[in-house]
C-alpha cells in the first residue's frame, strides 16, 4: 500500500510478515444420487436426517394388500416390491456411521423407476460441484449388472475429469462374488468394471441387514379394510395387520452409504491417511454372506485385473467390520490403499487451491521461496499429524522449484512455474506376521 504523503500528520501502514499458508480442503463430504420423495432438481447440502426430510421427503412407503386364505395370511405387493427404494434409510445409517455433512442429488421421485439413465446422466452435475469428495449411489445396486456397468463408468469418468473425488461401488443385488470355483458372478463383476482409473474407487461386498424398518403406506389393506380405517376404528386387526407387515423384514442396504459414513468418522477422528477398516458398522445386524479367511482371499487379491473387492465380515464378539482397505487398483503399488490414494488427493487440490495465488505473480526466486515455504509448511503439517512417514522431515517430503532445478530458462520465457513435490504416505499394515520360535533356556 502507497501512502499519499502531502498533507502532515501521522499514518499507518500495516505490513503482512506471515507466509501465505495453506488450508487442507474437506476430506469426506460425499454425493449421494437416489430416489426421494419430493422433486428437487438443484444438488443440496444437509447436514441431518431433519435437513433431508425437509427437502427430500421421507422414506418410501410400501404398500401390501393382506389377504387371509384358510392356509395363512397372505402378503401381496401393490406397488413396487419390498427392498425397491431404500435411498432414505441409506442415508439414516450414513449419519449413523460417523457421517457428517454430504450433498443430496435426486435422480428421481418415488413415482419414477429406478434405471441407469438417471444415475448416469444426473454424474454429470457432479462436475460443478467443487465440495465434494465422495461419490455414491447405492439405489443403483438394485440395476442388473449390465445396466450398473453403465453408472459405474460414468462416475469414474467424473473422477477422472475432477481429480479429487472417490468412488465407492457396491456390488449387485443379483450377484455373490463367494460362490466356488470358477466363480461366474465374480469374473462378470470385475470384467464390468472399467480398465482405467480404478485407483479413484474401491468396491465393497456384500449388501446388510439394517436394524432400519421398512415403511409401509396407511393405504396398505387387512382383509379388503385399508390400515388407515382399522386404526381409525380400534380393531385389533390393526395390530395384526402391522405384525406382519414388520415379519417381513428389516432394511437390507448396499454398504456405500455406510462406508461413506466411515470414511467421514475416521477422516474427523485421525485422519485422511487412517484406512477406514477394521471398523464396527453401527446400525446393522449382520453380513447378508458370511465370508470366511479362504473366500476373502479371492476377493482381496486378483493376479490378473488388480480389482481388489473390500469384505464386510461378521466376527463374534466385534459385530458386522469393515475388513479390507484396498481401491480397485490392487495390484498398483503406488495406488494399492484407500487412505494412500485419498491422502494424495486431498494434498493435491489443497496445494492446487492455495498455489492459484500466484498466478501472474513475477517467476522470480522471491515467488519460487513463497511457494516452497508454503508447501513445506503444509507437508511438515501433514508428517507432524502422522499422515506421512519418515523419521525426520527430509525423509517424509520434499519440495523443488526453480531456474535450474525444475525449470529451464525456456520454460521461464513461456511463463510456466515448475514445482515438483514428493510426498512418503503412510500405508496401513494389512497383512501382520508374528513370527514364533522356541527358545531354548541356556
Amino acid at each position: 500500500m502507497s501512502l499519499d504523503l502531502k498533507t502532515p500528520g501521522v499514518y499507518i501502514k500495516e505490513n503482512s510478515l506471515l507466509p501465505p499458508s495453506i488450508v487442507q480442503i474437506s476430506t469426506a463430504i460425499p454425493v449421494f444420487l437416489g430416489y426421494t420423495e419430493l422433486s428437487v432438481s438443484e444438488p443440496t447440502r444437509i447436514s441431518s436426517m431433519k435437513e433431508f426430510e425437509a427437502s427430500f421427503g421421507g422414506a418410501y412407503q410400501y404398500q401390501y394388500d393382506i389377504t387371509l386364505p384358510a392356509a395363512g395370511p397372505e402378503l401381496t405387493t401393490v406397488k413396487a416390491a419390498l427392498g425397491s427404494y431404500f435411498f432414505y434409510e441409506a442415508i439414516q445409517l450414513y449419519f449413523a456411521n460417523g457421517g457428517g455433512p454430504c450433498f443430496i442429488l435426486s435422480t428421481g421421485t418415488h413415482l419414477d423407476t429406478i434405471v441407469s439413465g438417471d444415475f448416469a446422466t444426473k454424474m454429470e452435475e457432479i462436475e460443478k460441484l467443487d465440495e465434494p469428495t465422495i461419490i455414491a449411489f447405492p439405489e443403483a445396486a438394485n440395476l442388473l449388472p449390465v445396466d450398473y456397468k453403465a453408472v459405474t463408468d460414468a462416475a469414474f469418468i467424473v473422477c477422472d475429469k475432477m481429480k479429487d473425488k472417490f468412488v465407492l461401488i457396491d456390488t449387485p443385488k443379483s450377484i455373490d462374488l463367494t460362490l466356488s470355483s470358477p466363480n461366474t458372478d465374480l469374473t462378470a463383476f470385475r470384467t464390468s468394471l472399467t480398465a482405467t482409473n480404478l485407483n479413484y474407487g474401491a468396491a465393497y461386498f456384500p449388501h446388510l441387514e439394517t436394524t432400519a424398518d421398512y415403511q409401509f403406506s396407511s393405504n396398505s389393506k387387512y382383509a379388503n379394510v385399508a390400515l388407515s380405517t382399522l386404526k381409525a376404528d380400534g380393531s385389533a386387526d390393526y395390530q395384526k395387520a402391522i405384525d406382519l407387515l414388520n415379519a417381513a423384514g428389516t432394511v437390507t442396504l448396499p454398504p456405500s452409504s455406510l462406508m461413506a459414513g466411515v470414511y467421514a468418522s475416521v477422516d474427523r477422528n485421525v485422519g485422511v491417511w487412517k484406512a477406514p477398516a477394521n471398523v464396527a458398522l453401527q446400525g446393522v445386524v449382520k453380513a447378508t454372506v458370511a465370508i470366511s479367511d479362504n473366500k476373502q482371499a479371492g476377493l482381496n487379491v486378483d493376479v490378473n485385473s488388480g480389482k481388489s473387492i473390500n469384505a464386510i465380515r461378521n466376527f463374534a464378539g466385534k459385530g458386522t467390520v469393515v475388513w479390507g482397505a484396498r481401491t480397485l487398483d490392487g495390484n498398483s503399488n503406488e495406488w494399492r490403499y484407500i487412505s494412500v490414494r485419498r491422502l494424495f488427493m486431498i494434498a493435491e487440490e489443497s496445494i492446487k487451491k492455495a498455489t492459484s495465488q500466484f498466478v501472474f505473480e513475477p517467476n522470480d526466486a522471491k515467488t519460487w521461496v513463497k511457494v516452497s515455504g508454503m508447501i513445506s509448511s503444509y507437508l511438515d503439517g501433514l508428517w507432524k499429524e502422522g499422515g506421512l512417514s519418515g523419521a525426520k522431515a527430509s525423509d517424509a517430503y520434499f519440495v523443488n522449484v526453480g531456474l535450474g532445478v525444475t525449470m529451464t530458462t525456456q520454460d521461464i520465457l513461456e511463463g510456466k512455474m515448475i514445482v515438483q513435490v514428493g510426498l512418503a504416505a503412510s500405508r496401513p499394515a494389512e497383512f501382520i506376521v508374528l513370527e514364533f520360535s522356541h527358545f531354548m533356556n541356556q
